[in-house]
């Protein structure tokens, strides 16, 4: 960092892996897979991630194996050291789910072999927070679906003596830090942000201001730290940095990015709409000021639905395009996030995935209704999980929508857990060598639920380098699409080259994307793009 010059050590076969630095900077934690080999490097079954640490300048064949468990292949793991320097902190996961277990060695022992299964079994999420001495700070939604923050002694580490810091809320706890002898707690209301700050024994100590529809996050720091940086940002707000103080409470700005762009014409609004077994879904609405709501605005609406991951306000200076040309995007929060906890997750996985394209039609008929847009305008679009959402309700509400747009998406819902990662998603979709869930998945997975009528024009998009959602899903959906076509509407495929599943996509891939999908799309409703 003070010289600015790049190193020459290089890290490979690394997947679903942080790096984790140790206190002195003499090296990192890192897990990684095995070499696949020749030719299987884009589809080969990652199993048996292994922990490592690298020290700088020394080969990567050199590096350090900390911990391995070959009794179970599917488990991963993350590393990192408390910052009193004590305890070597490993969660282990396994499948693509929240739950995890947590061990740790305790450094001044001496003894490496000595790893303390502190919570295991996969029953919770378990995220360490900080700690003093023997005590550690954990939030987890055992017996808690949105959240809490618990003591636990390391002395009696039993459940029947921890201590319950922040109960349960109404609001879903996403994250807590623990700075300054303070707890900074991140909850979800309704989809966006409240930051609370609470005393070490719990006690209400304020709130941060922040802006009505936001995003805030980071709140990182050592335990002595009282300063600490934050993000904010909106579906009209770039993310800007601000420095909190935590004694004085003051915030200011730290670092804005300059964008090209003038959003200030532009409101966000969070509407709520009724889904088909008459569940209340959240979602938001970005538009101009002054745009009719006649049905005439064309509208992008983007969906996920799945994983536990909450769709919150964030800047998107792609999106930003569209709005500035004077579209609409929505967002919808369905079912199977994790927006409203835990029980909302669940409520949208397995043999309850039906709910999510439920949700995602509903949200549709709901902005029709209300003439943000109309079927003739309205376009829909998602990635990965994402895919698989659009893709399943195009096949089952084909005349809903003006156009389609499913990216990297999961489409053979038989045969996913064959390749790469996909094993780890069984426990979010269910397993298709067993019964119940196959017929479940049969129900709807995209490839196989392809009928001979009249499609809307669909741009599906995938990268031959996905080594997460293997590439043959789009194209078995595109060629089965295509053969099932029974209008004019065209069904196109994109195929990004030299890419993956999408982080990482150099600038100039993800604006020739961005391009390309904004004129299919203003073609779709035909829309003039300026």
């Amino acid at each position: 960092v003070n010289s600015a010059q790049d190193l020459n050590d290089e890290i490979r076969w690394v997947k679903f892996s942080g790096a984790s630095w140790a206190p002195d900077g003499s090296g990192f934690y890192y897990s990684r897979y095995a070499e696949p080999a020749e030719g299987d490097e884009l589809k080969d079954t990652n199993l048996n991630q292994k922990l490592y640490f690298h020290t700088l300048g020394q080969p990567q064949a050199e590096d350090r194996l900390v911990y391995e468990r070959p009794d179970h292949p599917k488990w991963g793991f993350g590393a990192g050291v408390t910052d009193d320097e004590r305890y070597l902190l490993l969660s282990v996961w396994e499948g693509a789910g929240s739950k995890n277990q947590l061990f740790y060695r305790d450094l001044k022992v001496g003894d490496e072999s000595q790893v303390v299964e502190l919570f295991s079994g996969f029953d919770a999420r378990y995220d360490f927070i900080g700690n003093d001495g023997t005590t550690w700070y954990v939030l987890t939604d055992r017996e808690a679906p949105r959240g809490r923050l618990i003591a636990v002694d390391l002395q009696q580490p039993e459940p029947e003596h921890w201590r319950t810091i922040l109960p349960e809320a109404s609001g879903t706890l996403q994250s807590v830090s623990y700075l300054d002898g303070i707890f900074v707690a991140s909850y979800l209301v309704d989809a966006h942000d409240e930051v609370r700050f609470f005393k070490k024994d719990g006690q209400p100590d304020g709130k941060l201001p922040l802006p009505d529809l936001a995003s805030a996050g980071g709140f990182g720091g050592r335990q002595e730290d009282h300063l600490t940086f934050y993000s904010l940002t909106g579906y009209t707000h770039p993310g800007a940095i601000y420095r909190l103080d935590l004694r004085t409470r003051e915030s200011t700005l730290f670092w804005e990015p300059q964008v090209p762009i003038d959003l200030s014409n532009c409101i966000t609004t969070q509407e709520f709409f009724t889904s088909a077994d008459g569940t209340r879904v959240p979602m938001f609405v970005t538009r101009r000021k002054d745009a009719p709501q006649d049905g005439s605005v064309p509208t992008i609406l983007y969906g996920y639905g799945g994983f536990n991951i909450s769709l919150t306000p964030y800047f998107s200076p792609v999106t930003a395009v569209w709005l500035e040309r004077g579209g609409a995007y929505a967002v919808a929060n369905l079912r199977g996030g994790g927006e409203y906890g835990e029980t909302w997750h669940e409520a949208g996985m397995r043999h309850q995935k039906q709910h999510v394209f439920d949700d995602f039609i509903a949200a549709a008929e709901y902005l029709i209704e209300k003439k943000f847009t109309s079927r003739e305008k309205i376009v829909i679009k998602g990635g990965s999980n994402g895919g698989l959402l659009v893709a399943a309700v195009v096949n089952q509400r084909p005349e809903l929508f003006a156009a389609a747009a499913p990216s990297v998406g999961v489409m053979d819902m038989l045969r996913f857990q064959k390749f790469t990662i996909g094993w780890a998603w069984q426990d979010e979709y269910g397993h298709p060598d067993e019964a119940a869930d196959f017929k479940v998945l049969r129900s709807y997975s995209p490839y196989h639920n392809v009928k001979a009528v009249a499609h809307p024009p669909m741009l599906i998009q995938t990268a031959d380098h996905d080594d997460r959602v293997f590439p043959a899903h789009s194209f078995k959906y595109g060629a089965a699409m295509q053969h099932a076509q029974q209008g004019d509407a065209p069904i196109l495929m994109r195929i990004e080259t030299k890419a993956g599943h999408g982080a990482g996509t150099p600038t100039d891939k993800i604006l020739e994307a961005a391009a390309d999908e904004f004129a299919f799309f203003l073609n779709a409703t035909r829309a003039s793009s300026h």
